[in-house]
């Protein structure tokens, strides 16, 4: 199935499906709040048949904002945005501790009919904007079947620090906070996603997935509005579950009530640290899919999707 790429310039990079369903934008200018930790973002995505799967600045977390990468807790300093977890006092508004990631530019765009890949440079600032780490980030748009009701989003990390002394990345978890392990890259669903079905190979529920490991999950909902299901699957790449390749070790974040979340928890139950002048990198997949897809329906997709 072919697709087409708008790009306005200073703004976002849209897809559209052949169907003329606009299926992601991905928004690179600044957000206006600070205090919602300013970074790009992929807002909306759509399945083939235009069913909005993202959810966008909810009243309960305004920083909450599609798909995007964070860190909740990095060296004292809060790039998922809004309130930040401190020990013995719970969540508090701290704008001091906000910091946001900066898009300096992509360094590749290839797209033709069938597949868009680009590469974009970012750093992350300190609150006081002063550069803590380099990131150069891909994203690929791929597999656009419209047969299989589904398409596939790369998202890819390597993340270098600049800042001249230890990066450590934790969670509201390695500060004290239980089963609260957010931080990576996150995704957040609009809220007929509330309640849906969320399993992995082996497991069932979210309450069984939070804080355990696997290659992928699945989340599937009955929408609002449409007679219809829609499925997202989360896939890590093979290395990302390899402790001799990863930086550290990876956990599902995941909840279905009171809100519909997925984070590839980088950091859920221990911290990590990156050493000044070193890096680390990550690959995700997400699949976006129209119906309401089983554990045999996804395994069999995702094998015909190698890495």
């Amino acid at each position: 199935m072919s697709i087409r790429v708008h790009h306005v310039h200073g703004e976002h990079i849209a897809v559209e499906a052949a169907s003329g369903v606009e299926i992601l934008r991905y928004v690179y200018r600044p957000d206006p709040e600070a205090f919602e930790s300013r970074k790009p973002y992929a807002h909306p995505l759509r399945t083939l048949a235009g069913h909005t799967v993202t959810g966008y600045r909810p009243h309960d977390h305004r920083w909450h904002k599609g798909l995007q990468m964070t860190a909740s807790h990095l060296s004292g300093q809060n790039f998922w945005g809004g309130n930040s977890y401190v020990p013995g006092e719970g969540y508090l508004a701290l704008p001091d501790r906000v910091g946001s990631m900066r898009h300096d530019g992509f360094t590749s765009l290839t797209a033709d009919g069938e597949r868009l890949a680009f590469t974009e440079e970012l750093t992350w600032l300190a609150h006081g904007g002063q550069p803590w780490a380099r990131e150069e980030r891909g994203l690929t748009v791929h597999a656009v079947d419209e047969t299989a009701g589904a398409w596939a989003l790369d998202w890819s990390i390597r993340l270098t620090n600049v800042r001249g002394e230890p990066l450590v990345f934790g969670s509201p978890t390695t500060a004290g906070r239980e089963m609260a392990g957010y931080t990576g890259l996150q995704w957040r669903g609009p809220r007929d996603f509330t309640d849906g079905r969320v399993f992995t190979a082996d497991a069932e529920g979210a309450e069984r997935v939070m804080g355990g490991q696997g290659p992928w999950l699945a989340f599937t909902a009955e929408r609002d509005e449409v007679d219809a299901h829609s499925t997202l699957v989360f896939a890590h790449a093979p290395e990302n579950l390899d402790l001799a390749s990863a930086i550290h070790a990876s956990h599902w974040f995941v909840r279905a009530r009171p809100i519909p979340t997925v984070a590839f928890s980088w950091a859920f139950f221990e911290e990590f640290t990156l050493p000044a002048g070193e890096s680390f990198g990550y690959r995700y997949r997400v699949v976006v899919a129209d119906g309401a897809w089983d554990r045999e329906r996804v395994a069999a997709h995702l094998e015909r999707l190698p890495w």
